[in-house]
This record gives C-alpha cells, sequence and structure tokens, in this order.
C-alpha cells in the first residue's frame, strides 16, 4: 500500500512537471549586429518574451511600426525585451537608422 501511495506520487509529481514545462512561454533571442536585425523574421508562441540584444558598437534602438513597444537607446551589450501577449505581425525599425527592419509573427 505505501509503495503504491509513493509510486502515484511521483507519477502525479512528474506529470506535474511536464505540463508546467509545456505551458512555459518561449524565450527568444534576437541579436543586432552590422546594422541587422538577426534574425530578421521571427516567429512566436502567444506568451513569448523576445530579447533584443546590441552586439554593435554604436547605439541602436527597437520600435514597432505600431507603437506597441519601444526600446530605449541601447548601447552595446545592452539587451531589451518584450513579451507577446496577442497573436499578430509586428514590424519594428531602429530610430536611429530606420533602414534596419525586423518582424516577429505571434502565433
Amino acid at each position: 500500500m505505501r509503495t503504491t501511495l509513493c509510486i502515484g506520487l511521483f507519477v502525479a509529481l512528474c506529470a506535474g512537471l511536464a505540463a508546467s514545462a509545456l505551458s512555459t512561454p518561449a524565450a527568444m533571442d534576437v541579436r543586432i549586429d552590422n546594422f541587422s536585425f538577426t534574425p530578421a523574421e521571427l516567429k512566436v508562441p502567444v506568451g513569448a518574451t523576445v530579447t533584443w540584444k546590441n552586439g554593435d558598437d554604436i547605439p541602436h534602438t527597437i520600435v514597432s511600426t505600431d507603437k506597441v513597444f519601444k526600446s530605449k537607446v541601447l548601447d552595446s551589450d545592452d539587451k531589451y525585451s518584450f513579451t507577446f501577449g496577442t497573436a499578430g505581425t509586428y514590424t519594428y525599425f531602429c530610430s536611429i537608422h530606420p533602414k534596419m527592419t525586423g518582424k516577429v509573427i505571434v502565433q
């Protein structure tokens, strides 16, 4: 009886951990390097957090064209993160270098 109870608790605990791991939103990274966002297009699930990291020697920003998110000026190795809570396509650019563009597709 005691062994059965311990096995049952172990199975329940494992199932709970697996469900928790599956429901945790994804974390995705975009690198800023050589005046470009890499990847330029990123597909993520709803609830994912995207982090941009400036790998250039000059400052950059991340600004969505629909004004949903906007970073401060990022110096070298600075990061900016945004969590996408709604499905849709979010285009963004660097306000200092407007030819730098990217896109996050939230599904």
